[in-house]
């Protein structure tokens, strides 16, 4: 079948990475064949029934600002929307959905059987063809050969996958499919690293068992926004509930009797868990003084009485999982559909690969995804997309794109990989990105979609969008700016909103600086203001009112981007001899030989390398 044929990309695996790579590439123009061992389970999604939250939403956004489809699908499947940390600065903003599961693969299958340049095959990969350091294809299960000028490995979490619930175990990539042999050990032999990590998920339940009028109930917003920045607005005019009860010191006792059957405490798991997620087991064992925990009741779709229990990731045997979920406020006759289990799974030191996502060791071949330890279906699909076009690149014979931390989270994600490498499942955060006023969820179209559409991802109407919305923002930056208010018409509102009556007319932009005030308190003050506002989008006004009131700020992050940039801007060889710079310290020269960072502004941001060392490294290079 395959012998007079050959792809540009082939992409092993379909889960939120593969999905983003094959379609990025074909997009492109590239051929790709997307391999899986279940054509059923495309992009599911294998723990929440969720996307975006705090940093991970506003990589969604940048994906879509990107031209991919994360961000589409989510609408389409979406169930409930919020708007996270909107009490605190717009850097902070991160939009999430709640979504219904079979809905979102089911939209993922489509958009990829609709992309024309996307082919098939249902099957595990289980080598690598290698031709003089270079991968020239793969080889199956059945030991057939598939021939490709690049190949990105998206393995998620199957890589001789294990799955733990008590003292039971057994090999999977998730709950009833089977691992992936083979890979791991090939990748080995030519002479990559490998190391082990692993995840766990929450016990599923019957919804109709549990007392919602016990619980907290979690509504989505008022007025629900989207992830897409494409026109196709999808009317969310009903939500389903997410709620919100706790552990206690019953289902705490509960736990802790079972922790001698527990896998993570007698060492039958040896591979790193999430720092950021921990299991219930962890929480009770390393919190000792809790007397709860939060745990989210999430809906699994509109047509669906399965829940998530999010908040309860476990490995204890089924009996203590279910014994102490009965102890929780709303649970006490729950119904199990399926208990929690962890899984421990292959990954590869993500040192190990270039900025472009394409290893170091072999040519033509890139990783993307919880192969390079990350966690979260936002982290993989970034990177998936970031493969999915470099891949098409290489293809092409043409330089790799490379998102600068200055450009977006995905950029901050893939440096932190490339530059520090991780130990543990890597999750994102804002605290992560040192220029995040800059890299709101707002403004990902501004960032990206230039980019994206030059490289010809990014299609005409996106385009069309941003010259909108960019239009009307500077209309009403403008607007505001010339435009006063006089202390007669604004006072009535400054004082109900406790801020300082003004003695003189003002402009309307200096109002907006004041926190307790936003452009639409105002228009009903001032009639041409409630006129001009009535032909905006509401993104496009949010969007000119953050950048009234954070100016100084935005200003200030972009002084210090310049200044990194210098440093981004001065090249190092890859050849370069650390150990012949004497004056570089020990732990730097290893480092540095490791990472083998290709400008001064990476290797600044080594763990171990120390600003002496970079002033040593400034000399060298003749700065």
């Amino acid at each position: 079948m395959f012998k007079d044929r050959s792809y540009d990309v082939i992409v092993v695996g379909a889960g939120h990475a593969g999905s983003e790579a094959a379609a990025a590439a074909a997009n492109l123009g590239s051929n790709v064949l997307l391999i899986t061992m279940n054509m059923g389970t495309i992009a599911q999604m294998s723990c929440n029934p969720a996307m975006g939250g705090i940093a991970k939403g506003q990589i969604v956004r940048e994906i879509d600002a990107m031209g991919g489809y994360s961000g589409i699908v989510s609408d389409k499947s979406a169930i409930q929307f919020r708007m996270l940390n909107r009490s605190k600065g717009p850097a902070m903003w991160s939009p999430r959905s709640q979504n219904d599961r079979v809905m979102f693969a089911l939209e993922w299958r489509k958009m990829l059987e609709e992309t024309p340049k996307v082919d098939f095959w249902q099957e595990m990969v289980t080598s690598i063809i290698v031709e003089g350091h270079k991968v020239t294809g793969v080889r199956t299960s059945l030991g057939i050969e598939i021939r490709a000028k690049t190949v990105i490995l998206t393995s998620g979490t199957f890589l001789n996958g294990q799955i733990h619930i008590g003292e039971k175990s057994f090999g999977g990539g998730r709950t009833g499919e089977k691992a992936a042999l083979g890979l791991t050990e090939d990748l080995v032999s030519y002479g990559f690293e490998a190391g082990r990590m692993k995840t766990g998920t929450p016990p599923r339940v019957d919804g109709r068992s549990l007392d919602y009028s016990k619980m907290e109930e979690q509504l989505g917003d008022e007025h629900p926004g989207r992830f897409s920045f494409l026109n196709g607005k999808r009317n969310l005019e009903n939500q389903r509930s997410c709620h919100i009860t706790y552990t206690n010191p019953a289902v705490h006792e509960i736990l802790r009797d079972g922790f001698d059957r527990s896998p993570m405490f007698n060492d039958r798991i040896k591979g790193i868990g999430p720092r950021y997620c921990p299991s219930v087991e962890e929480k009770i064992n390393r919190f000792a003084d809790r007397d709860r925990h939060q745990i989210f009741v999430e809906p699994e779709g509109w047509n669906t009485v399965e829940v998530y229990v999010n908040g309860f990731s476990t490995s204890l045997p089924e009996s203590v999982q279910y014994n102490a979920l009965k102890k929780v406020v709303g649970f006490e006759n729950v119904k199990f559909f399926r208990p929690g289990y962890a899984i421990e799974y292959d990954y590869f030191p993500p040192t190990q690969l270039n900025h472009s996502l394409e290893t170091k060791i072999l040519k033509n071949l890139f990783f993307a995804g919880q192969i390079n330890g990350t966690t979260g279906y936002e982290e993989a699909a970034g990177q998936g997309l970031m493969a999915g076009i470099n891949a098409h690149l290489n293809c092409e014979e043409k330089g790799p794109l490379v998102l600068g931390r200055e450009q977006a989270y995905i950029g901050v994600l893939i440096d932190d990989l490339i530059t520090k490498g991780t130990d543990e499942p890597y999750r994102m955060f804002t605290s992560r990105a040192e220029f995040r006023i800059l890299l709101r969820q707002d403004n990902a179209d501004e960032r990206l979609t230039p980019i994206s559409h030059e490289l010809g991802l990014a299609n005409e109407d996106r385009m069309r969008n941003l010259e909108r919305k960019g239009n009307e923002k500077r209309s009403l930056r403008a607007f505001m700016d010339k435009s006063s208010i006089s202390p007669a018409e604004i006072n009535p509102l400054l004082i109900s909103k406790e801020s300082s009556p003004i003695k003189q007319k003002v402009k309307l932009s200096s109002l907006v600086l004041r926190p307790q005030l936003s452009i639409k308190d105002l228009q009903a003050s001032h009639n041409k203001l409630s006129q001009v506002l009535m032909g905006l989008e509401n993104e496009s006004v949010e969007q000119a009112e953050i950048e009234i009131k954070y100016e100084g700020y935005i200003l200030r992050e972009k002084e210090l981007v310049d200044k990194m940039n210098r440093l981004e801007a001065v090249q190092i060889d890859a050849s370069l001899d650390y150990d012949r710079i004497k004056s570089l310290s020990m732990e730097s020269r290893q480092k540095l030989m490791k990472v083998r960072p290709t400008t001064l502004g990476q290797a600044s941001r080594i763990s171990g390398v120390s600003p002496a060392d970079i002033s040593v490294l400034m000399v060298h290079l003749g700065r």
